[in-house]
């Protein structure tokens, strides 16, 4: 996932669109069954599996580029280091975002990561308010609020924070904050960041060949693909969101979201099994009661904005 997500927006946007629709869904549904994929590589230690995933994904997105001939931007980037630095920071927090998600589905945390994304757009409005000057209305702070119940509530029944579920929340919020500064459309900014990453990344690789502990020396075809396939599963879902978000208002892809840790929280607990007692549904509920005020309410904003841009006289 990798943009930020839930704003409340949407009004003179285009509407309900059934391809935007098809793209959300896409986007959500691929993100939401990442699980099953990484499990399938679970043999293979997160931080060599990360490193797959960024190299593997240079290879992706340039052939992309190279079939629809966007390379102009490339000299427009090299006259901007403060565009680089933007997106090199953008790079940092998605990577330890990437690398913490890949460690805790193959570690049975699935559960817990759902929870990260559960609470992300919450997040989201913290920041706006405190770093961008952005103004919560008090819905939202109530919100806020109810979830934050929800986490005090998991951490002291647990005896420490859910560090998995707000370090994923606070490292994609980050993200979604540097993106938001950025100027390069998907495809581009998705280029750039990975090729940013893909230096170390693929120096890590050498180095742990060389250091005979490398998963590539030793695995067979199928798992050379797989490792290919990471490339694949990381941009794909990131085009089909930027689709969705030029055909449907953001309230509505706001709205959507949360079908990817939806997907997640259900496999964690039925297919994986992760323990999931009352005392863990009880913070759940307290942090889901929030998101449905905070979902309600945005939809309710964005359609009495919407009515009221309608009635204003056409100038």
């Amino acid at each position: 996932m990798a943009r930020q997500q839930g704003q409340d927006v949407g009004t003179g946007s285009p509407g309900l669109s059934l391809s935007g629709l098809g793209f959300a869904l896409g986007a959500y549904g691929l993100w939401g069954f990442f699980p099953i994929f990484w499990k399938l590589l679970a043999s293979v230690p997160a931080l060599q599996l990360l490193a797959h995933r960024m190299v593997w994904s240079v290879f992706f997105v340039a052939v992309l580029l190279l079939v629809t001939r966007r390379w102009s931007w490339i000299k427009e980037v090299k006259k901007k280091p403060v565009l680089i630095a933007i997106y090199l920071g953008a790079a940092i927090f998605i990577a330890i975002n990437w690398g913490l998600y890949i460690w805790s589905v193959n570690h049975g945390f699935v559960v817990e990561t759902a929870l990260g994304y559960f609470i992300n757009p919450l997040i989201n409005v913290l920041f706006g308010a405190f770093l961008l000057g952005e103004k919560a209305r008090k819905a939202q702070w109530a919100a806020i609020g109810l979830a934050a119940c929800g986490v005090v509530y998991l951490t002291l029944n647990y005896g420490q924070p859910p560090w998995i579920a707000l370090t994923l929340a606070v490292t994609f919020a980050l993200y979604g904050l540097l993106k938001k500064k950025a100027t390069l459309p998907a495809l581009e900014g998705l280029s750039l960041e990975t090729a940013l990453l893909s230096v170390p990344a693929l120096g890590y690789l050498m180095y742990v060949e060389m250091e005979g502990v490398g998963a590539w020396s030793d695995a067979d075809l199928w798992l050379k693909c797989m490792f290919a396939i990471t490339g694949v599963a990381t941009a794909v879902p990131l085009l089909l969101f930027a689709g969705a978000v030029k055909r449907l208002t953001l309230t509505t892809v706001g709205v959507i979201q949360y079908l990817a840790p939806t997907i997640q929280f259900l496999l964690g607990v039925f297919l994986y099994h992760e323990p999931f007692g009352v005392d863990k549904l009880i913070g759940f509920v307290l942090i889901w009661g929030g998101l449905l005020l905070y979902t309600m309410e945005g939809v309710r904003h964005a359609m009495k904005l919407r009515r009221k841009r309608r009635s204003e006289p056409a100038s």
